[in-house]
């Protein structure tokens, strides 16, 4: 058998065994029960159910505004990226839904796993040794368990990680330019997972690698010339560069839009500087307590589960200092035991590369609690647009994988099991399980005396548990769970020290220890894997007040579910809703909902004409919106009332007067006032570039005509025709996106009423279109196309080297 059929033979038995562990979400008929999967993820599933074969491999390279979600919603484009996942596509057409979302998942576990075995083999790791460090990465639980919190896009973003690191590190060792732009290739891949976070953090751990390698060999390199350090760090630019001009169409737009974001430079956060304040940016700091989480993982409670009560095999929710946690940190015990062995007889580069990642992630992600990370946020630009440092926690899997692996090749060496250190080492890992069942016995015998000491701590309520109960409760899930911990351990330290006495052989002891680690990862992943049947509405099954409203010819005018309905399932059966949540919004959408009035022209100006309701939650809160707002449907079940709002404009009309505020956030306040009409005057920022009516005096009588007669998420056209210098306002945020002509010649678009948008007309019949099309888009649409054929054409010379040396070689 050939060496590399004997790797892949490797991957495939890793394969198998993620198949096996996660068996129970794979082969089903439901979904994982996750908010973030069944309120979100899976309404993007749903899509490809009865896509054409053909259908996957179409990209649409275009920027989108949707006109259903949040009153106009966009990124510029940011996400059309997610065009070239053709796989993405791929699996989610073969796997019949729901069960394709957790095969999706899996599926990038797998990736990433593999990864980590290449990057081991790379650096010189055997093929078991390789497969415990793609199992550590692929079963970890700090990775596993984002499937709990469905966290799909994060586990695909993470996936690419290992891959980078290998490219990276093949590139230095060959110095060969290919390898080089298939790193930069392999980020802005990942970057197209659209988990930009994941995306940063891994670009600047690539950074970091990259500078201490390249110093490294020129440290080691002694007679190094100018010209080959021109070279290495030429190499490195051509990475960053090929990077940045192949992730442009998701970059620019990106940047350009967070700009105007609640975390973006305009936003007044962070001290004027723009991303989040130090407080926020640190949620989610990993507290330095909870390091004993990686011997005992329960130690501090386990999941919250959002989408429903904890399963019976959950003693306590989580309880440590974080806001809440979803996931567990545990990487499974073995590796940490395997640590020590390259620290003691391998203490060359990949040894100190791999430890300097284990130590600055956990620093990293311990965020607020160490001044590392103050320091970063303070200088180091992106830090402080991302609130969870603990999502770092990636980068010491990986290195605790590499570490673990070659630990496994040392445990297997013969000079190394001959020495009085490797001895020592022995007698150091039956210390463990002492230490631990020492610790078990402490908490067994004074558990009075721990519970009085630590009570307040214990029983510290949380947003979903509080009680006196909650001490005696969480102190008995520690007490199992350092009692399972033990256990475990003694189990890692007995089929060492039987190895060690001879009574294992050593081809046996690295498949023993390999099941006991899928056995440790296992127990605590099965507490993270639940199911709940597929969500009806996911079927495309309407509500009557859905059904009400399409027949009303609501596709113009917005909706505002009241009852606690997803709005997500408004949009999906297209019908627009006003508002959605969203983890970033821009600023003055975000100030525009903070100000809201119910009983002021604000609903009014967005096309907000429905209002759906509980009867019995109307009927609490009627008071409060005032006549504008009259039932118009109540469903046969009695579980839902429609509410019309008579006063709403319509998509668009004409205004005569203009009050200009110097200060736009005047306009919140002017807007808040009942008596405020936005049918006779408009609030603009700027002086108008036409005459118009004195605001304090305005016109009355017919204003013109306005007729809608495109209403697309690209396009809008209208036909207008004012009696007069007339501004046109149309019921759409203003965005910088948008362009607009007049009878064909382009024209200014002006922020009108604080977010809507709005052009100035002279009288007259006009056609006037609005079209979105940004420019950075466009830019760097065309970057990335030209950095793809660049890389096909690269690739296409390596293969016709390859195939011109093999010719070469068979005639010598």
């Amino acid at each position: 058998m050939s060496e590399r059929k004997k790797d892949f033979l490797f991957l495939a038995l890793l394969l198998v065994v993620l198949v096996i562990s996660f068996a129970k979400i794979l082969f089903t008929g439901r979904i994982v029960r996750a908010p973030d999967i069944i309120n979100e993820f899976y309404w993007g599933v749903l899509s490809y159910r009865d896509m054409a074969f053909w259908d996957i491999f179409r990209v649409n390279l275009q920027a989108t505004w949707s006109l259903f979600i949040n009153s106009g919603l966009t990124v510029e484009g940011g996400t059309a990226s997610l065009g070239f996942l053709y796989f993405q596509r791929l699996v989610f057409w073969l796997f019949p839904a729901p069960a394709s979302v957790a095969w999706y998942m899996i599926f990038h576990l797998f990736i990433g796993g593999t990864g980590m075995y290449c990057l081991c083999r790379l650096i010189g790791a055997g093929r078991f040794a390789a497969l415990l460090a793609g199992a550590i990465f692929a079963l970890a639980p700090e990775n596993a368990t984002l499937i709990n919190a469905g966290h799909v896009m994060k586990i695909a973003t993470i996936s690419f990680a290992p891959w980078a690191f290998y490219f990276l590190e093949k590139a230095f060792q060959t110095r060969r330019v290919i390898f080089f732009l298939t790193t930069g290739f392999v980020l802005a891949f990942q970057f197209f997972h659209t988990h930009w976070q994941i995306a940063y953090y891994t670009c600047l751990c690539i950074g970091a690698y990259a500078m201490i390698r390249s110093l490294g060999i020129l440290r080691a390199e002694r007679e190094t010339t100018g010209a080959s350090m021109v070279k290495l760090a030429g190499l490195n630019l051509v990475t960053m560069l090929f990077f940045l001009s192949t992730v442009a169409i998701s970059l620019l737009p990106l940047a350009n839009w967070s700009t105007d974001t609640t975390r973006g430079i305009g936003s007044g956060a962070n001290m004027g500087k723009g991303g989040l304040t130090i407080e926020e940016a640190m949620s989610w700091s990993l507290p330095p307590e909870e390091l004993v989480s990686f011997a005992i993982p329960g130690f501090f409670g386990l999941s919250r589960q959002e989408a429903g009560e904890n399963p019976e095999n959950i003693i306590s929710y989580y309880w440590g200092r974080m806001n809440f946690t979803q996931t567990s940190d545990y990487m499974g015990l073995l590796p940490w035991l395997l640590i020590p062995l390259p620290l003691l007889f391998r203490r060359d580069r990949y040894t100190w590369l791999a430890l300097v990642g284990i130590i600055a992630g956990l620093l990293f992600s311990m965020g607020k609690y160490t001044p590392f990370y103050r320091l970063l946020f303070e200088y180091f630009p992106g830090i402080d647009h991302f609130r969870v440092p603990k999502m770092m926690m990636f980068i010491p899997v990986m290195g605790l994988g590499v570490l673990a692996a070659r630990g496994m090749d040392l445990l297997l060496d013969p000079d190394t099991r001959n020495t009085l250190k490797f001895r020592r080492y022995l007698y150091g890992l039956l210390a463990l399980p002492l230490g631990m069942g020492l610790l078990l016995g402490v908490e067994l015998l004074w558990k009075s005396h721990w519970l009085a000491a630590a009570g307040e701590m214990l029983s510290r309520p949380t947003h979903y548990e509080q009680g006196p109960q909650l001490a005696v409760q969480r102190w008995n899930n520690l007490v199992v769970e350092t009692g399972i911990a033990a256990v475990i351990a003694s189990a890692y330290a007995l089929t060492l020290y039987g190895w060690h006495r001879k009574w294992l052989s050593t081809a046996v002891l690295p498949v023993i220890l390999l099941g006991l680690f899928i056995a440790d990862v296992g127990r605590v992943n099965a507490k993270f894997l639940f199911l709940v049947d597929e969500p009806v509405k996911a079927k495309g099954i309407k509500t009557p007040a859905m059904e009400y409203l399409l027949s009303h010819g609501s596709n113009q005018y917005r909706v505002l579910p009241m009852n606690g309905a997803d709005p997500m399932l408004y949009a999906t059966n297209r019908i627009p809703v006003m508002y959605t949540s969203n983890p970033v919004q821009q600023q003055r959408w975000q100030d525009f909902l903070d100000s809201f009035r119910f009983p002021s022209s604000m609903p009014d100006l967005v096309n907000l004409k429905y209002l759906v309701y509980e009867p019995q939650q109307y009927e609490r809160e009627k008071g409060s919106l005032g006549v504008k707002y009259v039932p118009v449907f109540r469903s046969p079940d009695g579980e839902e009332i429609v509410l019309e709002n008579r006063s709403v404009l319509p998509k668009g009309w004409l205004v005569q007067a203009v009050a200009v505020l110097q200060d736009p956030g005047q306009a919140l306040a002017v807007m808040q006032n009942p008596a405020f009409d936005p049918r006779n005057v408009a609030l603009v920022e700027t002086i108008p570039p036409i005459p118009l009516a004195d605001p304090n005096n305005p016109p009355g009588g017919d204003p013109g005509r306005v007729t809608m007669t495109r209403y697309e998420s690209q396009l809008i056209s209208i036909d207008a025709a004012p009696v007069r210098n007339s501004l046109l306002v149309l019921g759409e945020k203003y965005y910088r996106g948008w362009r607009a002509t007049v009878d064909g010649k382009e024209t200014e678009i002006y922020p009108v009423n604080y977010i809507l948008r709005g052009i100035y007309l002279p009288p007259g019949r006009h056609r006037v279109e609005f079209v979105f099309d940004p420019l950075p888009f466009k830019i760097g649409k065309w970057l990335t196309l030209a950095s793809f054929a660049f890389f096909a054409a690269m690739l296409g010379r390596e293969l016709w080297l390859w195939r011109a040396k093999g010719q070469g070689l068979k005639k010598g």
